[in-house]
């Protein structure tokens, strides 16, 4: 199983968005995603070591599955 994947669902540990839900939406590399968290909508870079991977993965495109995993209101999605 692929950890650090496009749609993965995380929990991210460290920084001012620590203990929210996070999806990654995009790989920048093999230290850094790009991840939209439930106190954040917009989307970050984030380092992989802070974030902690759940079993749970979505298509990351699609603004309805990404809203309803974050259990945030699909208007408030920036991208």
């Amino acid at each position: 199983m692929a950890l650090i994947e496009e749609g993965r669902i995380c929990i991210k540990k460290f920084g001012r968005d620590a203990g929210s839900k996070a999806a990654i939406t995009k790989v920048v590399d093999d230290k850094f995603v790009m991840v939209v968290t439930s106190v954040r909508p917009k989307e970050r870079k984030c380092n992989v070591a802070h974030l902690e991977y759940l079993p749970e993965k979505i298509d990351a495109k699609n603004k309805a599955q990404l809203a309803k995993s974050l259990d945030i209101d699909e208007a408030k999605l920036k991208k």
